[in-house]
């Protein structure tokens, strides 16, 4: 039976550890392995055969270590990603490399999307008031006139609406994270003419392992091994 370690936190993760059968056969783990020498050593004392990168599009530091760990390990690698965000018509999106650069000469009334730990990033910008949404509180830094929505998705298109009419919402800012459960922000300052500041995704650690977009890819890509 091939052993499989699939990083998760993201509903792709979940949907295939159910078809592949390791949830809740197998054991889940909860929080990190301590670097590239605690996953590596991981995947030898647990015989694992097969490493699943399936983060979230932002997690970075994770993806990478993973490349590595499994590199140095000797074991193939699988990136799992959903597909980014695209534009429609209607569409008022400004695409920038960073959270730094989405900072840049804000002013207005922000609705800030991004996770609480993507908010220090803003902590400096003066000219602006945030309707900073996240699911657990921000850690500071965090700006100095700011409005904390705490809450889950998914959220409906009407209620998107609603809350960006009430806010007096100006400009939208969210990463590429893709997915149906926060899209309809997106939905939402498209029927209201409300700019979007979209950060993009980091690149995928170099090595050439192979990337696949959804749960069934991954799972035909798991029988061949």
């Amino acid at each position: 039976m091939t052993r499989v370690l699939i990083l998760g936190g993201t509903a792709e993760a979940r949907s295939l550890a159910r078809i592949a059968a390791v949830l809740p056969e197998g054991a889940v783990r909860v929080g990190g392995f301590g670097g590239v020498d605690g996953l590596r050593a991981y995947l030898r004392d647990n015989a694992i055969d097969v490493l699943v990168d399936a983060t979230h599009p932002f997690a970075a530091v994770m993806s990478s270590h993973a490349a590595a760990a499994a590199a140095a390990a000797g074991i193939p690698l699988l990136h799992l990603r959903r597909p980014g965000w695209s534009g429609a018509q209607g569409d008022s999106w400004t695409r920038v490399p960073s959270l730094p650069a989405a900072a840049e000469g804000l002013c207005g009334r922000v609705f800030l999307t991004v996770g609480r730990q993507g908010v220090s990033a803003f902590a400096g910008v003066e000219e602006a008031w945030f309707l900073i949404r996240a699911i657990d509180p921000p850690d500071p830094p965090v700006p100095a006139s700011h409005e904390i929505l705490l809450a889950r998705g998914p959220f409906a298109v009407d209620e998107e609406i609603e809350l960006l009419r009430r806010q007096r919402i100006d400009v939208l800012i969210t990463k590429d994270s893709g997915g149906p459960d926060t899209e309809a922000k997106l939905i939402a300052a498209r029927e209201l003419g409300v700019p979007v500041i979209v950060v993009d995704r980091p690149p995928l650690p170099a090595g050439g392992a192979p990337v696949v977009a959804g749960v069934d890819e991954a799972m035909a890509w798991l029988r061949e091994r």
